[in-house]
């Protein structure tokens, strides 16, 4: 089991809308979210001055937009963005607390973060290319590396989910003795569906080669635009009336997945089994509670 991190959020006027700054313990980054209705007054703070990588965010004829960029002085060239780019309404600037990053480092960091983003393909990048990574030597090239895991955890800590990649590699599953008990089983014999699933690190993972329907077919819902992006990039590949996972997917719950399984709402308490049992998974976890109770 992974370790703990503890990440500090400052709320520079007190409003969870306003201005913040993010630091973890033991990293050097400092993170800087600026509204754009208070550009001025977060371009006055020493961090703009340092070098570092920004996003903007904001939408362009109705859809979720996003330009990644590096500068030796972010507050010089986001004073450009203010009249060059009319589009973002939020700004997220990345630096080090003792300005510690030079060019070669942000160039990195801005290639990387912009590989990460056209690969999970939530949103549109302005970007017109993927940067070339600048060359670093070993240990620069291992300690940016470092940098951008920690900043990925960050970002979505600040609403920024964009670098979120929710996708995992597929495997060779290897059950230990407790194992079963984490994976279930969700099938429909009238529409084809038939899917197994994972309990990963608090995440409902969908392993690849489960197959869900190829189409939304109840109302709109929030998961249809979920069920609509997974065809798009490529995670749901449409054979006839089925879609295959081509890759593991991490969904934040059973109802999440099974909505996209069944293509409608659905249920995902009572659609998924546990497998080789006719236990739901609410049931199943109902169980564990019990027992943790008595023990």
């Amino acid at each position: 089991m992974s370790l703990g991190r503890s990440l500090e959020l400052f709320f520079i006027d007190g409003r969870p809308d306003g201005m913040l700054t993010a630091e973890v313990f033991n990293w050097t980054g400092h993170v800087l979210r600026i509204p754009r209705t208070q550009i001025k007054q977060g371009l006055n703070r020493p961090e703009c001055k340092h070098t570092g990588v920004y996003v903007l965010l904001g939408q362009i004829d109705g859809e979720a937009t996003a330009y990644i960029g590096e500068a030796e002085n972010m507050r010089v060239r986001l004073a450009q963005h203010v009249s060059g780019k009319d589009w973002w309404d939020e700004a997220i600037l990345v630096s080090t607390t003792g300005d510690m990053l030079h060019k070669a480092h942000v160039k990195y960091l801005e290639s990387r973060l912009v590989e990460i983003a056209r690969s999970v393909g939530k949103m549109t990048l302005e970007n017109s290319s993927t940067p070339p990574r600048s060359s670093l030597s070993e240990a620069a090239f291992a300690n940016m590396e470092s940098f951008l895991d920690t900043l990925n955890m960050v970002f979505p800590a600040i609403r920024v989910d964009m670098f979120l990649e929710r996708s995992r590699p597929a495997k060779q599953l290897t059950f230990t003795e407790d194992a079963p008990n984490q994976t279930f089983i969700l099938s429909s014999k009238k529409t084809g569906v038939n899917a197994v699933a994972e309990l990963q690190d608090g995440q409902w993972v969908v392993l690849a080669g489960s197959k869900a329907r190829a189409s939304w077919v109840g109302t709109h819902a929030s998961y249809h635009n979920l069920h609509s992006e997974l065809v798009s990039n490529g995670t749901l590949e449409i054979s006839g009336e089925l879609a295959t996972f081509t890759k593991d997917f991490a969904f934040s719950a059973p109802s999440a997945a099974a909505a996209v399984l069944f293509g409608r709402a659905a249920n995902g308490r009572t659609s998924w089994f546990k497998k080789d049992t006719n236990t739901t998974f609410a049931d199943w976890e109902e169980d564990q509670i019990r027992k943790d109770i008595v023990t």
